[in-house]
């Protein structure tokens, strides 16, 4: 699994942030009206194909399957209303978001083929009801979740890499770092440098 992976909220953004390197990316479209998502997945879809990029479309579950993307990202709430069936019928993979232990053998009891720990740090991005997961709980959770990949997010920063890593994480989803940067597609090439092999 890429070491780096971005998490972007519209097309324009990936559009902008993809040519850069970046080889996994999600697509995490809120409030946006149905046409629009859409014509935004549809548009994601085609900017990774041509750029050799993993796209993953977050919630969005059923247009996933209707415009043939190959990768969803789910958080628990959807898991009990996206159709894993027909998602494994179509090939299509996903990951699960994971905040506590019984979360986490929720989610690997459906074979996903990620689990996402947040946040490990403090997050600006959005109110969490959770507290910060920090390194240990990284660690444990990727001692649980043997081959399955674990993906850290959460108040992520290139300094912060290493030890995310060294923890025990496969993927470093990254929103905010990039988001607020007063130079996106640098601080994008700055993270591939930190999470190059």
């Amino acid at each position: 699994m890429e070491r780096f992976y971005l998490i972007t909220s519209n097309v324009a953004q990936l559009e902008r942030l993809v040519p850069q390197g970046v080889r996994l990316v999600q697509l995490r479209l809120k409030d946006v009206p149905p046409a629009e998502t859409r014509r935004q997945i549809a548009r994601a879809r085609d900017i990774c194909a041509v750029h050799g990029a993993q796209l993953v479309v977050n919630d969005y579950w059923q247009e996933a399957l209707d415009l043939r993307c190959s990768f969803v990202h789910l958080g628990q709430e959807d898991m009990d209303t996206a159709d894993l069936p027909a998602l494994r019928r179509a090939g299509i993979r996903f990951g699960l978001s994971t905040h506590d232990e019984a979360e986490l053998d929720r989610a690997l009891g459906q074979d996903p083929a990620y689990v996402a720990l947040g946040p490990v740090y403090p997050t600006k991005l959005k109110k969490m009801k959770w507290a910060p997961q920090g390194l240990e709980r990284v660690t444990r959770w990727k001692a649980h979740a043997g081959d399955v990949p674990i993906v850290a997010i959460g108040g992520l920063t290139p300094e912060r890499a290493p030890g995310v890593l060294a923890a025990g994480a496969d993927s470093l989803a990254v929103v905010t770092d990039i988001q607020q940067a007063p130079d996106p597609e640098a601080r994008v090439r700055a993270w591939l440098r930190v999470c190059a092999p």
